[in-house]
């Protein structure tokens, strides 16, 4: 047992003050000092310059855990990187059957407004373009993975560590949309395309919203695992560019997550509300003082 360990385990590890502001300052700067430039230039390089700061998040992120001198921090990221045994895989599948089930409802309501029924087949191609269907494919299986180990690694636990987990989502998912903010400016992207109306630009920044309390809930009731948060994520991804929904009636699908949202809150009162947590967050998920 290295020194580190034998600190966590006689709890003398000293607590770690978390820096959320610090980490969203260099996590937005460090993203946009290359999508905002990518506004500019022309697709293939703006998307490859896209494709370099979506990995700012995931390296503020691990340089903030690495050079904290915390062995709690180093710890709690490995558990929650590697620590499969503690995962609750149920809760993990029936959070994808709950947002397969958002999807179907949100195309049968939309159904009232006028949307075809042909919106429960498959796209034939992606929203962006300029990388294939492979690259394209892969893109948003990384985006999934770079993101959530940005937002998990460190950045949800900085906000809960100062309060409780509802203000803590809702807080999350307004500074996670407006991260989101240059992509509608980046030629090929899902994001620009939605410029054709600005109710759909509006609907998406909204609909991240319920999201981060949907996506936090994710977090939690599956023991903190960041793998868990990555299969949701890359399910909602894919769900979201596969099946043929119209814009209209993912103005519809941002009502259906909000109610969700708002049922999942009700459901789990405790968890969203409880305040053991804050200010010890590490100490309170170890069992110390």
């Amino acid at each position: 047992m290295n020194r580190n360990e034998t600190e966590i385990k006689n709890g003398e590890a000293k607590p770690y003050r978390y820096r959320p502001v610090l980490f969203f300052i260099l996590a937005y700067v460090f993203t946009w000092i290359f999508w905002i430039p990518a506004c500019f230039v022309d697709e293939k390089i703006g998307g490859f310059l896209m494709a370099i700061g979506c990995f700012a998040p995931a390296v503020v992120s691990t340089v903030f855990v690495l050079a904290s001198k915390s062995p709690l921090l180093k710890k709690d990221l490995k558990v929650k990187l590697i620590g499969l045994y503690k995962v609750k895989w149920i809760n993990v599948f029936w959070a994808i059957v709950q947002f397969a089930g958002i999807v179907v409802a949100s195309i049968l309501l939309s159904l009232l407004f006028g949307q075809p029924l042909s919106q429960f087949a498959l796209t034939e191609d992606f929203s962006f373009t300029g990388v294939g269907v492979f690259g394209a494919f892969a893109t948003v299986t990384l985006a999934a993975i770079i993101e959530e180990v940005g937002w998990k690694g460190y950045c949800e636990d900085s906000i809960g560590q100062y309060m409780n987990w509802f203000w803590e989502s809702l807080l999350f998912g307004a500074l996670w949309a407006l991260w989101h903010f240059p992509l509608i400016f980046i030629q090929g992207t899902y994001h620009a395309g939605l410029m054709v109306n600005p109710l759909f630009v509006v609907n998406f920044f909204v609909s991240a919203v319920p999201m981060g309390f949907i996506i936090t809930w994710v977090y939690l009731v599956s023991d903190r695992s960041i793998l868990a948060c990555i299969i949701y994520h890359m399910f909602i991804n894919l769900m979201q560019e596969k099946i043929a929904m119209t814009p209209e009636t993912k103005c519809v699908e941002t009502l259906v997550v909000t109610v969700v949202a708002i049922v999942i809150v009700l459901m789990n009162k405790d968890m969203f509300f409880e305040k053991r947590h804050v200010g010890k967050l590490l100490e309170t998920r170890y069992g110390l003082k």
